[in-house]
């Protein structure tokens, strides 16, 4: 470290209260034989302790002052007490003092505020960017439904309510060239606990082969309630039903909510 830093570091100013290590110490006192720009920075400070504590002697020890003084009067002789400050010139000093901690402890209610504006923009940041995407992946996964609908190559399939919920609807939509097939769910009741709705495509003749195409799984999740399901080779009708959560291998008749031929 270069003379100037040591001046500038506060360093000096520890090694005078004697708050340094005695390494340290051996260190700063080879130092200020060497430097004489080190050495008066020391005496500076000393001279500044002995004047501060004959007008302020409640800022430092009676020993603290004595070493110090006594460090002087080695160095450069007899050192002279300043005359006692008055007591207008006391209270100014504590006013002063008073004054000075005033505005620090303003700077620091103000640093403080502008850490949390600042923690504020970013939480507001943070939810803006997570709005931002969910609502960016809902419109992509709008658009891929419109597309669906509008697609002339499906063919739609209109499943009209049964028995056990006849103001229930669904539609189909099956691309019979992909096999690719989307239920249109809106129209179907939340599912109850543990329940979840399965979705049959049928053929009529000669006899009926119901055969699952898929689960209609995370049904309230859904908010758009379009499902893709299994690919479907063919079908005359389709048809959803209510299972317990995990499907069954046919279909609980009594609980029919739609059916629709193709």
């Amino acid at each position: 470290m270069e003379a100037q830093e040591y001046i500038e570091s506060g360093i000096l100013e520890l090694y005078v209260y004697g708050l340094l290590s005695e390494k340290e110490n051996l260190e700063i006192a080879e130092l200020a034989k060497k430097n004489t720009e080190v050495d008066q920075e020391i005496i500076s400070i000393e001279k500044a302790i002995i004047a501060l504590s004959s007008s302020f002697s409640p800022f430092h020890s009676v020993e603290n002052f004595q070493k110090i003084k006594a460090r002087l009067e080695l160095k450069h002789g007899k050192v002279f007490d300043l005359k006692p400050a008055s007591k207008s010139s006391q209270y100014i000093g504590w006013a002063a003092a008073v004054l000075l901690l005033l505005g620090l402890g303003y700077q620091t209610m103000e640093l403080t505020k502008t850490k949390e504006a600042i923690s504020t923009v970013g939480n507001e940041k943070n939810k803006i960017q997570r709005d931002y995407a969910f609502l960016d992946q809902q419109n992509k996964q709008t658009e891929k439904n419109l597309n669906i609908v509008r697609d002339i190559k499906n063919t739609g399939v209109t499943l009209g309510g049964q028995a056990v919920s006849p103001k229930s609807f669904a539609k189909v939509y099956w691309n019979q060239q992909t096999k690719t097939t989307y239920i249109d769910a809106a129209g179907l009741p939340t599912p109850p606990k543990g329940m979840v709705y399965q979705v049959w495509s049928l053929k009529l003749s000669p006899v009926l082969t119901p055969t699952s195409i898929g689960l209609l799984d995370n049904f309230e999740g859904n908010s758009q309630k379009i499902f893709a399901v299994s690919q479907t080779d063919s079908a005359e009708a389709f048809g959803i039903t209510l299972e317990p959560a995990g499907g069954s291998l046919t279909p609980t008749m009594e609980q029919l909510y739609t059916l629709g031929k193709v």
